[in-house]
């Protein structure tokens, strides 16, 4: 799934590409991809495209009106130019046809359009329409603070308050917000912490390194994914333990190893991270497989 960085740098390639254009058509492709009735999504064609901004994982496409379209690309979504704009495209959920740049009523030859597809059976990406305030819309009023705007106080505070794993709880959208799973991996790595130390029971010192692996991991991503044309590949992303496992810890002697789950995999250096103490997991999530 697209996470913070990744999010942020295609909200600001779409900015580029259709800030400004009035949007001409909305084409619903898969009526199970749109999550609202009221307002009508297509309540913001004729009107331009403010800017795509974003909360979370979620974008956001602002409208001079001041209706927004909120998009989520969950695990396989996808929102790209459609330069063929056939009747059916393969696994397409949604369309925006945008008018040509600084031409109000369109034209065939210069407007461009934009396609959220997804891949696998899911089928979870989902617009919501609103008229007001996108972000007390469920979806966003329910998310934690920005991961990047939170202070080392707040941080702390915040894990203070949550006795569970670290790498859960910055995997949790309710507490914090934007981190997946391969930031989460390559955040306790770069801070030099268990993935299952207790949050709650962090020392000073460790919330330090924490807070500032949150910073750097977010930002290194960020400016690798302002380098490509469109959201990378998870396995293409940079990373030091994401996507590693068997291979040599890039900082010492050890190797790269896991804790297997149905839905992802932890990743970690033991004698960077454990104390040279191999991780088990302790629930039933690996009979489930």
């Amino acid at each position: 799934m697209p996470e913070m960085p990744e999010v942020q740098a295609h909200a600001e390639r779409m900015t580029a590409a259709i800030g400004g254009r009035a949007l001409a058509k909305f084409e619903l492709l898969n009526f199970a991809s749109l999550k609202t009735f009221d307002p009508p999504v297509d309540a913001a064609v004729g009107h331009r495209l403010v800017e795509v901004g974003r909360r979370g994982k979620y974008l956001l496409l602002r409208f001079d009106n001041g209706h927004t379209h909120v998009v989520h690309l969950m695990q396989g979504g996808r929102l790209r130019p459609d330069a063929k704009r056939s009747r059916k495209p393969k696994l397409g959920m949604a369309r925006w046809v945008f008018a040509g740049a600084g031409d109000d009523e369109g034209d065939a030859g210069a407007e461009e359009a934009w396609l959220l597809t997804e891949a696998g059976s899911e089928r979870k990406a989902g617009v919501w329409a609103t008229a007001d305030d996108p972000l007390a819309l469920d979806q966003l009023s329910s998310l934690g603070p920005e991961a990047t705007d939170l202070d080392r106080a707040q941080l702390g505070e915040l894990l203070g308050a949550h006795s569970k794993r670290l790498h859960g709880l910055l995997r949790d959208q309710r507490v914090i917000a934007g981190l997946g799973r391969m930031l989460a991996n390559e955040i306790c790595y770069e801070a030099k912490l268990s993935p299952f130390a207790n949050a709650s029971k962090l020392s000073d010192e460790q919330l330090d390194r924490l807070h500032a692996a949150i910073g750097t991991i977010v930002q290194a991503a960020t400016d690798h994914e302002r380098t490509l044309d469109d959201i990378g590949k998870s396995v293409d992303r940079p990373s030091k333990v994401h996507n590693r496992a068997g291979e040599p810890c890039l900082d010492c002697d050890d190797t790269i190893r896991t804790v297997e789950y149905r839905a992802y995999t932890v990743y970690y250096c033991p004698e960077f991270q454990t104390d040279g103490k191999l991780l088990a997991d302790n629930t039933t999530s690996k009979f489930l497989k």
